[in-house]
């Protein structure tokens, strides 16, 4: 910590917030799962402007940064050492999303009464008013308590300018660079230092090498917020992040690029880190998202694998065209899925799929039936469910409210894994339940043993991280009504950081009530935990293991076309259709390429 004596110190607290869970607390843990990579960016980009000593040679800059999902916010203890280094700081609430909006309006109000400037950026600010064609009353209720706004990338010296003026205690009401999309090569990097690191389950940093998206989703915010134009880092700055995070002893990674595989630079960037690892001994492992096309691009999943990626996020979405096209997902090719999964599962890769209730055609008998279909047939190691849901600066959100179409108004609910709307074809218990529904059926017992003769029978030596998310996915969920990606271990809540406008509750009421909750919790995760630790042994003991066959890991074969993924759901027909006419074309094709011409025929 800068020592005040020496010169002036500038205090720049950044946060990251989370949101409350349904008693009105934080969501915390003591290991959270996912990094923020918006704290990263902003964190990398105030390092780099204290180095140049933006604010002054004689002024220091001092960085704290806070994930909340796993840190206490103590406003009162910062704010105090703000005051003890002369009294100049400000608040930095950094990637704020539409749920975590309340929390970080709590966060705020201590600081705005001790005068210490806040500014706040994020999905939720910028995506609001980039598609809504008045400002929302909660942004506008948030200027009023005198909460500064960045909206946009922070690259380009656009921090700086922050900086300065909070400085001087003088923030802008707004700091508007939502048309101006910086390039990113050679900027500095996304980092956060080891102590913040080791919050996270497994030690992850994360970073992107991405922004902007060329599709349109109507459900997404990234096209809205980041654009449709892609931007990317170069191989140059993939190294300066991987040797940056190497000299504090992280490689692990989770990388927030919406889909790697549209990356210019992919190759580039995989073979810079097959260079580190096989000529430095540099090795590092990544999670990476990408899309259901990925298969198609020669060498991406062999390089990928070698540079290090051993978890993949694939959005499947929805195995119902009709549903996918209803949002303009058409990018997703259904006839493809398992083409591309089985490609994956030639190598030790995890595979999780993300996929979404809720859209116009589904019904709950409808979810309940695709779920088993994927059960069945497609070799997905993990699946996180989620509710289509109108997140504010999607082309969904702006459209039901044009049409004046009833959302709820607690964005704390906008988690994706709460219900926000209504459903034209199910009742709001029916949406409720058969979300609830969905987890346990697919993470059944028995489906669980399923996956680990399948991983077994493919030689995967990732057992211990299967089993490990297995359980995650699981009971996350059934245990703490949050989504698995907002999970951690050792959740930790604070009676006093209840949510503004709640009653506190007595003391004897919440620690015997919190306390006895996570006994219970802990309890059942640890049966679970060994029950499935017992399904995996016998399993591996098992010599006839390495036998085992499903229709899942079975190559596509000629009656590809038959299975349950392409005959039971609705909207396959025209697929198949398509299928088969270009299968006709191509053997047409063959039959003329092979058949002689005139006059060899006649001297035949």
């Amino acid at each position: 910590m800068a020592d005040p004596r020496r010169g002036k110190v500038f205090h720049l607290v950044l946060v990251k917030p989370t949101h409350y869970d349904d008693d009105g607390y934080p969501l915390q843990w003591r290991r959270s799962i996912i990094p923020s990579n918006a704290l990263a960016s902003v964190h990398g980009l105030a390092l780099e402007c204290g180095e140049r000593k933006i604010l002054g040679d004689d002024v220091e800059l001092h960085i704290t940064a806070i994930d909340e999902t796993n840190f206490r916010v103590r406003p009162d203890e910062l704010i105090a050492t703000i005051r003890r280094g002369g009294g100049r700081g400000m608040l930095g609430l950094v990637g704020v999303q539409s749920n975590q909006f309340p929390r970080a309006i709590d966060i705020a109000r201590p600081f705005l009464k001790a005068k210490v400037p806040v500014c706040m950026g994020g999905f939720h600010v910028a995506g609001s008013l980039a598609m809504l064609d008045d400002t929302p009353p909660e942004i506008a209720a948030a200027a009023d308590m005198g909460i500064s706004f960045f909206i946009g990338e922070s690259e380009d010296g656009r921090l700086e300018e922050v900086l300065v003026d909070g400085y001087a205690g003088k923030l802008k009401p707004q700091y508007n660079y939502q048309d101006q999309m910086p390039n990113l090569q050679g900027a500095p990097v996304p980092f956060l230092p080891r102590e913040q690191v080791e919050r996270t389950y497994g030690s992850y940093g994360s970073f992107d090498l991405g922004r902007g998206c060329p599709f349109q989703c109507s459900f997404c915010t990234i096209i809205n917020v980041q654009g449709r134009v892609s931007r990317f880092r170069s191989a140059d700055d993939l190294e300066r992040i991987v040797r940056a995070n190497h000299a504090i002893g992280v490689h692990r990674f989770f990388l927030t690029d919406d889909n790697l595989a549209r990356n210019r630079n992919w190759e580039a960037c995989f073979e810079r880190l097959i260079e580190l690892r096989e000529k430095e001994g540099i090795r590092v492992f990544l999670q990476i998202q990408v899309d259901t096309l990925c298969h198609r691009i020669p060498g991406f999943i062999e390089k990928g694998v070698r540079a290090g990626v051993d978890n993949v996020f694939i959005g499947l979405e929805n195995i119902n065209p009709d549903n996918l096209a209803a949002v303009k997902k058409t990018q997703n090719r259904l006839l493809e899925y398992r083409e591309m999964l089985l490609e994956w599962k030639k190598h030790p890769i995890v595979i999780t799929a993300g996929y979404i209730l809720g859209f116009p055609n589904d019904t709950r008998e409808s979810i309940l039936r695709d779920v088993d279909i994927i059960k069945r047939e497609l070799p997905i190691d993990l699946i996180y469910f989620t509710n289509l849901t109108p997140l504010p600066g999607c082309e969904d959100h702006q459209r039901l409210t044009r049409e004046g179409v009833w959302m709820d108004s607690d964005l704390n609910k906008y988690d994706l894994n709460h219900r926000v709307t209504h459903h034209e074809r199910m009742s709001d218990a029916d949406w409720d339940r058969v979300y609830a529904e969905v987890w346990h059926r697919f993470y059944s017992f028995d489906h669980i043993e399923t996956i680990f003769k399948r991983m077994v029978a493919l030689g995967s030596n990732k057992r211990l991280s299967t089993l490990n998310r297995l359980l995650w996915y699981r009971d996350f969920h059934r245990l703490y009504g949050c989504h698995p990606l907002e999970g951690g271990l050792g959740r930790m809540k604070f009676r006093k950081d209840r949510r503004h406008g709640m009653k506190l509750e007595n003391p004897l009421v919440f620690y015997p009530k919190f306390w006895g909750s996570e006994v219970r919790n802990i309890l059942s995760m640890a049966w679970t935990y060994r029950r499935m630790r017992g399904i995996l042994k016998r399993i591996m003991a098992d010599p006839q293991s390495r036998n085992y066959r499903d229709i899942a890991i079975t190559p596509p074969g000629l009656d590809e076309l038959s299975l349950g993924i392409y005959s039971e759901t609705r909207g396959t027909a025209d697929a198949i259709a398509k299928r088969k006419r270009q299968e006709k074309i191509k053997e047409d094709a063959r039959a003329r390429s092979e058949e002689p011409t005139a006059p060899l025929a006649a001297a035949e």
